[in-house]
């Protein structure tokens, strides 16, 4: 039987300066292959080689990566700065529709760093350029030394909402993440539920409110050793479930 597919949405990028590249970080695809059980796809996020409607068509659900660019300030009616960093206008055009999209069919998906924020712009929210310049907030950069192990490590906590979807997937309300982001969530979308937050009171994991499917997005980097931490690998678990569901679906329904 065909594994349900997955659609990871890439990056652009130059290759040696020069030559023009969609990618993916080869983590994404282990953590969708080996822990959600299902086929990585990479998506390359330009709506000059596809649209929404063939991504939803083809995919069961969808990997809203991370990546070094960020979502254009004028998607949530602010004017770029210095501080907002580098864009991919591209990506903006195709991932923020497919949110909204995903959330009124019920198509899972799972946000990761910019999907994260990716999701709360969708719904109509704000984010902050850097959060490292706000009063009494943490640098939540990457660190610019040491292996990949070490810019990976874990680093600081992320309280859970009690009774909430993330502590009832986790067991907990309180787990240790990674963390590799500059920008965060200003003002919460639309039925965006903020329930999870760093110590310094930065938003760290979210859900759809009264949304049909899998709707939940985390700013740290889950995909990271996903098969070995106990935090990624029931987060990678429960998104395959939900893939599966909609895949095996009676055809003309919605959500599973």
């Amino acid at each position: 039987m065909a594994r349900p597919i997955v659609g990871i949405i890439g990056n652009s990028y130059l290759l040696h300066d020069q030559y023009p590249a969609h990618a993916g970080g080869s983590h994404n695809s282990e953590a969708i292959a080996e822990v959600a059980g299902c086929m990585p796809l990479l998506i390359p996020a330009d709506p000059r080689f596809l649209s929404v409607e063939d991504l939803l068509d083809t995919c069961d659900g969808f990997l809203l990566t991370g990546g070094r660019p960020n979502v254009h300030p004028e998607e949530y009616g602010e004017p770029a700065t210095e501080a907002h960093g580098s864009f991919d206008r591209a990506r903006d055009a195709i991932v923020l529709p497919l949110v909204r999209a995903c959330v009124e069919r019920g198509q899972p998906f799972l946000g990761i760093c910019r999907g994260f924020q990716e999701v709360n712009v969708a719904m109509g929210g704000t984010l902050h350029p850097e959060i490292r310049d706000l009063p009494g907030r943490m640098n939540h950069r990457m660190p610019p030394d040491g292996t990949l192990e070490e810019k990976f490590a874990l680093r600081h906590r992320v309280e859970f909402t009690p009774d909430g979807v993330f502590h009832d997937l986790f067991g907990a309300t309180e787990v240790m993440t990674n963390t590799l982001h500059g920008q965060g969530v200003k003002r919460p979308g639309q039925r965006v539920v903020i329930e999870g937050t760093a110590p310094d009171g930065t938003p760290e994991a979210l859900r759809i409110d009264a949304a049909p499917g899998f709707t939940l997005a985390v700013q740290w980097h889950p995909e990271w050793n996903a098969a070995n931490d106990p935090v990624s690998r029931p987060l990678f678990t429960a998104f395959g479930d939900a893939v599966r569901r909609w895949s095996e679906r009676p055809s003309g329904s919605g959500a599973a």
